[in-house]
């Protein structure tokens, strides 16, 4: 390696691992890059993932509720017209205030911005664009993108991905979601709540893979009861498009007779795959393992000296905050500093109403382990829920029936997604449910079902 090289670190990529990771090396005092071919900073998430779903999302939700009468039951009556172009642009809004917000960063933590795409001529070398620039470390932090569906073209007017179903012009008269999984929930429920009919079509025998059991079936009733069609344990075959309609070809995952299932439109939300390709990692002799990811030790490095790989490339959940906090681990161990990522302690979010989230071991999981012992306590019974008109969902506490550590956490609750960062607290310290049982909560407040739900670990709620 050079003696003298262009930057300390060099960040490929700007999502929520890359920047990151190139703010906290340059706090530490790392003369530091970061090179992303997008017009704006912030990857998939900021762009066209996490935030403009979620403003899509927010914003569904307040037409649903005035359009199908939960407004109206509070005392409020309201007849809303929907302006979608208006639901785009705050939406746009929306991205453009936090990407610009990055660049700000950027600037204000003196991190350069090399523009274009980045490919390795070497292990401490990399071109990005007409510019090759050289650093001591470089992270490899350049997320992932859609997995494709064999056979299945991706116009993004029809057949959409999860980008496309974030653009349409109008409200599909029929979506078709290909895939269960939180993208197609997420995104099927937008649509679902401004007029589409929305179709799942799922290859599994239930939605959401991952979740523990009793949140899958109770998510499954809720979105049945919300409108959503499912198609449990069908695999799609192919979609044929002709003019402005599709034609979805199934059959059952277990083998039978095909049918057919006609559509407007089309989301196909598989799942995602790691981003790869054009790095030029055969330059550097890095071989990817057999699901196309960069394998890392605990603190990020590869087995290239001198190269690090955090986020969706890397094995473990395709997650910003987890991508976030390995951004920082990396850009601390590079300082030489001890960065540690806790990966047992990883929150998913499904951001549907209700909202969707667990953390930890499922069930399933925790009896592999040994013995255990569940609370759980319905949010109908909770003061705040049932006042707010929101009666769907529950809290469930898994912990190790010798120790009473908690072991998982799992919520359905129109607040779940902030709910569970208490979980995530409390399982990092190594909390028992009795721990969490006997913590105050504030009275009313949602939050008071986990307090309910550890106390039924031991068999001792008190409004059940």
């Amino acid at each position: 390696m050079a003696d003298q090289t262009d930057f300390d670190v060099l960040v490929i990529g700007a999502g929520p691992g890359g920047y990151v990771a190139a703010i906290r090396a340059a706090q530490l005092g790392l003369k530091t890059a970061c090179a992303e071919s997008r017009e704006t900073l912030g990857g998939t998430c900021l762009n066209v993932g996490c935030i403009p779903s979620k403003a899509l999302l927010h914003a569904s939700e307040y037409y649903d509720a005035a359009a199908n009468g939960a407004m109206a039951a509070m005392g409020i009556k309201v007849t809303p017209e929907l302006d979608l172009p208006a639901m785009h642009g705050q939406r746009k809004d929306a991205v453009k205030g936090l990407t610009g917000g990055i660049e700000f960063l950027f600037k204000k933590n003196k991190v350069e911005w090399l523009k274009g795409l980045a490919t390795f001529e070497s292990a401490n070398s990399v071109k990005v664009g007409d510019r090759t620039v050289t650093a001591k470390n470089i992270v490899i932090a350049t997320g992932s993108s859609v997995t494709p569906l064999p056979g299945v073209e991706i116009d993004e007017k029809i057949v959409v991905s999860s980008t496309g179903a974030l653009e349409l012009e109008q409200v599909p008269e029929h979506l078709v979601v290909i895939g269960g999984g939180v993208i197609g929930l997420e995104l099927g429920s937008v649509w679902r709540r401004l007029g589409a009919k929305v179709t799942c079509v799922e290859f599994l025998d239930q939605i959401l893979p991952g979740f523990d059991d009793d949140i899958r079936k109770e998510s499954n009733k809720i979105f049945k009861k919300q409108g959503i069609e499912f198609r449990l344990g069908t695999k799609v075959t192919g979609v044929a498009v002709s003019g402005a309609k599709a034609t979805i070809t199934v059959e059952p995952a277990k083998g039978g007779a095909a049918e057919t299932i006609e559509a407007s439109h089309v989301l196909v939300s598989i799942g995602r795959r790691p981003n790869t390709d054009g790095l030029g990692l055969d330059k550097i002799g890095l071989k990817l393992n057999q699901r196309g990811q960069i394998e890392t030790d605990h603190s990020f490095k590869t087995a290239v000296p001198g190269v690090w790989a955090i986020g969706d490339v890397i094995p473990g959940p395709m997650l910003a905050h987890k991508a976030e906090d390995e951004g920082i681990a990396v850009a601390e161990n590079i300082a030489g500093l001890t960065g540690i990522v806790n990966h047992d302690v990883i929150p998913s979010v499904v951001y549907t109403m209700p909202e969707i989230a667990g953390v930890g071991l499922t069930e399933a999981q925790a009896k592999e382990h040994g013995d255990i012992k569940v609370g759980k306590f319905p949010m109908l019974a909770n003061s705040r829920a049932k006042t707010n008109h929101e009666p769907d969902g529950f809290v469930k506490v898994i912990a190790d029936a010798r120790t009473d550590r908690v072991l998982g956490v799992w919520v359905i609750a129109s607040v779940g997604g902030t709910m569970i960062a208490q979980a995530a607290q409390a399982m990092e310290f190594g909390a028992t449910s009795e721990d969490i049982a006997y913590t105050c909560h504030a009275h009313p407040t949602h939050s008071e079902a986990l307090k309910e739900a550890a106390m039924a670990v031991t068999g001792k709620p008190i409004h059940i």
